[in-house]
């Protein structure tokens, strides 16, 4: 077979190009591809809804590729196991209720396992901000604003895309970047005790997993939170390198989401 430049080029424009047409109004839009919208995005294709994810890095998958502290395995608890189970993962018994996973086939396991149930994955895009509607004095989140990562690196002064979903999901990680966006462009205040981002506490486990799954939920109209972003925005511990609970935040998100999504099409 003769090897065509020029056609390589163009199969890659038109197939890149068109899979962002088709994801210019979806059902839910989630920002980061840590585990935990990894998850997310696994179970809301798997319940019918069109779903897409941004991650502003090269690489999905978020920090579970480096396991703790650079040693690529992780640790999950018996809770999250009929997860883990449903998507193949390989698993050590520790005993007393702990598993150990190696971190870089679980994290390469999520990623195909979200893209091939039908979400799409756009790596080196960054959300620069969000889209609202407001009626009758309030306000919801309604779609994100979209450059490459590399425009806000070096500088550059470009204009932005947007893109509308009905959902827009927070799993940015520590930063929490979108509820960050809600409290100081919009000038609106989050569900939270202050009413903005209250910040992450300092590590403490078995705390930190019960927060992260318990803080999943809506912290505006139109907008939800997951895993680590769910710790800081409502100022939970942070848990380390145990990641039970940022898969079960994941798939509680999907739940909620695509309940709220059947009912609003009854």
């Amino acid at each position: 077979m003769k090897i065509d430049d020029l056609t390589i080029s163009k199969s890659i424009i038109e197939s890149y190009f068109n899979k962002f047409l088709t994801s210019l109004e979806v059902d839910a839009a989630l920002v980061g591809a840590g585990p935990s919208n990894l998850i997310a995005g696994y179970y809301l294709a798997k319940a019918g809804m069109k779903s897409v994810i941004f991650e502003s890095k090269l690489a999905p998958g978020g920090g579970m590729w480096g396991g703790a502290m650079m040693f690529n395995e992780g640790v999950i608890q018996s809770d999250a196991l009929p997860i883990i189970n449903e998507l193949g993962i390989s698993y050590n018994d520790r005993g007393g209720g702990y598993y150990t996973i190696d971190t870089i086939e679980a994290t390469s396991t999520i990623i195909s396992k979200c893209v091939r149930q039908g979400t799409i994955i756009f790596n080196l895009i960054k959300v620069t901000d969000v889209l609202f509607d407001e009626k009758n004095g309030a306000k919801r989140v309604t779609g994100l604003v979209l450059n490459w990562s590399p425009t806000e690196h070096l500088g550059l002064f470009v204009d932005p895309l947007s893109i509308k979903a009905s959902y827009v999901v927070d799993g940015t990680g520590h930063p929490a970047d979108i509820c960050s966006i809600i409290t100081k462009k919009i000038d609106a205040k989050l569900s939270t005790k202050t009413g903005s981002v209250i910040g992450e506490m300092s590590l403490r486990a078995e705390e930190g997993e019960q927060f992260t799954v318990s803080n999943t939920k809506m912290v505006f109209p139109g907008l939800y939170v997951v895993g680590m972003a769910a710790n800081n925005v409502f100022g939970g511990p942070r848990m380390g390198p145990i990641f039970g609970g940022m898969i079960m935040s994941g798939k509680k998100a999907a739940d909620i989401i695509s309940s709220e999504f059947k009912n609003t099409k009854k």
